[in-house]
């Protein structure tokens, strides 16, 4: 240990300072390669849907590793939620906490926070926070993603802000309440504990950080941290167009209420150093799941910041003080119990679209198109070989185009930053087949730079007994919208080939089942298109077409 008169200044040494600072987001980082590398579903491995972050001992988000900006905007009220039933004078060191339940501080069931204290020098320092999207959870269907919802007791396991772990100990009647309730127990408690496991690697770094320059000291430049973060966030929201700008798009429905258009209105105030979003206007609550808790809305709120102001400023609740949200309630953003909210995934992503639409007209410059807004959800269960089974897919559209270049082809955009699942890995996990993937031609919109390609992807059931088959898609009705000119991308479409020939269309989001031989094309959206599609520099045209972009 080293000794408290060797130590190196902290406050007064800006550049032991930034150390410090480098040092908490690499913790954030080896905790998020450490969460990925040790879960055992699919969905994290390979789709990479977890996140990992550093919190101080009162709940604001110290330090965040390149993840899912869902999890991480929602890991904050889950923080809070937590504290609030176990205040830190309760904690001991090797504590572990857990809640998904959206109206106790989650945001969907399927969303697991785990938390732990960090102890250095016999004093609680930080928190540290893991969230996963998993596997299964229980509810009506494989994958707990039923898009047919219409309560949340029918999409899985609510558990509150409850204490797993103390002094070591498993709370044995909670282990087995969990395992009871999922599909595939061994690969959901397989991944609680890779978040454990990434949260004590934190607790294991934080403490050799502290013996280098003290547990006190190393608490008191946390302030610092946060507070020169909002200072570098509040000069970048100056350098904004002050006023009030409006934006306005529509999920394709509820998955109840499936000819039903839904509403998502924002109105952004950029005000000195302030940005106020405001989403009244935005659809009553629905019947469906894809109602929001204001968690989701938060989420995407930090992240439109983040992305509006200078990418060097560190990611910590400074950033997020000059953010204002204005949610109706009994609202699509912010239902009453008991909505379901299983596929507010959907719904996070059009917030920040609109959020993003609303503050481009603040940048007309920097502008940059709507994406394909859609993160396609599918999960497939069901047993073979006398083996339960659940997997599933995650797939993306295009990015929109920007004023300096075209879009991106099939990448995942704005709060999600999750990747497919690949077709090896899929099919060594279930009775899938995937049969094709490809990028979907002329699907990016037309313009003076291009919106990027949505893709195609197919897959065939290969299990005697079939599966129960979830979908959750989007832009199947509303595309995304080109600016300045620009033409809108090319729609989503989703459709199931019947092993007898016929074709079911799926109007953006269903629950069925499917039987051996039947197989399921999924086409994404495109991203829209910027400026005049007569003024694309004519060695890029050529280049779109022999490239089968067009």
């Amino acid at each position: 240990m080293t000794s408290p008169s060797s130590r190196p200044a902290v406050n007064d040494d800006p550049i032991t300072l930034e150390v410090i600072r480098h040092r908490l987001d690499t913790i954030a980082e080896e905790m998020e390669t450490v969460l990925l590398r040790s879960s055992c579903s699919p969905i994290v491995k390979e789709g990479l849907d977890a996140s990992a972050s550093l919190f101080t001992t009162d709940g604001k988000t110290l330090a965040q590793a390149c993840a899912i900006p869902i999890h991480l905007g929602t890991l904050i009220p889950a923080v809070a939620a937590i504290l609030e039933v176990f205040p830190l004078s309760q904690m001991q060191e090797g504590d572990v906490y857990l809640l998904n339940d959206p109206y106790h501080g989650g945001t969907h069931l399927p969303d697991f926070a785990v938390l732990t204290p960090l102890f250095a020098e016999g004093r609680p320092l930080a928190l540290a926070a893991t969230m996963t999207h998993h596997q299964d959870v229980g509810g009506k269907t494989a994958g707990s993603v039923p898009t047919d919802s219409t309560e949340i007791w029918q999409e899985g396991l609510r558990i509150p802000p409850l204490r797993w772990i103390r002094n070591g100990n498993y709370d044995e009647t909670l282990t087995a309440l969990l395992k009871l309730n999922v599909r595939v127990p061994d690969i959901f408690m397989g991944d609680l504990h890779a978040q454990i496991a990434a949260c004590r690697l934190a607790g294991t770094r934080l403490r050799d950080t502290a013996d280098r320059y003290g547990a006190a000291a190393l608490s008191d430049t946390f302030t610092t941290l946060l507070d020169r973060s909002e200072i570098m966030t509040r000069a970048a929201v100056r350098q904004l167009t002050p006023g009030t700008y409006h934006f306005v798009d529509e999920l394709d429905n509820d998955g109840v209420d499936l000819d039903k258009r839904i509403r998502i209105e924002v109105t952004a105030t950029v005000e000195d150093s302030d940005i106020h979003f405001d989403l009244t206007g935005t659809s009553p609550q629905v019947r469906g799941p894809v109602n929001c808790v204001p968690s989701g809305s938060f989420a995407a709120a930090c992240y439109a910041l983040r992305a509006v102001t200078d990418t060097s400023i560190p990611n910590n609740a400074g950033c997020f003080r000059s953010i204002r949200l204005t949610l109706p309630p009994d609202s699509l953003v912010n239902p009453t119990a008991p909505a379901p909210v299983n596929a507010r995934t959907a719904t996070i992503k059009r917030i920040t679209g609109c959020m993003l639409g609303a503050l481009a007209q603040a940048m007309p410059d920097r502008a940059i198109a709507s994406n394909a807004g859609e993160l396609v959800v599918m999960a497939f269960g069901g047993t073979h070989n006398g083996e339960t089974f659940v997997t599933g897919d995650l797939l993306a559209g295009g990015s929109g185009a920007g004023p300096d270049g075209d879009g991106v082809d099939a990448i995942e955009t704005d709060a999600t930053n999750c990747m497919n699942v690949p077709a090896e890995a899929m099919e060594l996990e279930a009775p899938i087949r995937v049969r094709r993937c490809a990028l979907r031609r002329g699907t990016g919109g037309a313009g003076t730079t291009r919106g990027g390609l949505g893709l195609v992807k197919e897959f065939e059931v290969l299990a005697d007994d079939g599966v129960s088959f979830s979908h959750r898609g989007e832009r199947h009705f509303s595309p995304a919208k080109g600016i300045d000119g620009g033409e809108d991308g090319g729609l989503a479409y989703s459709e199931i080939l019947r092993r007898d020939g016929t074709i079911e269309v799926i109007p953006s989001k269903i629950v069925t089942r499917l039987e051996k031989g039947d197989r399921v094309s999924v086409g994404t959206a495109g991203g829209a298109g910027r400026g005049d599609p007569g003024s694309r520099d004519p060695t890029a045209a050529h280049a779109d077409q022999a490239n089968g972009k067009v």
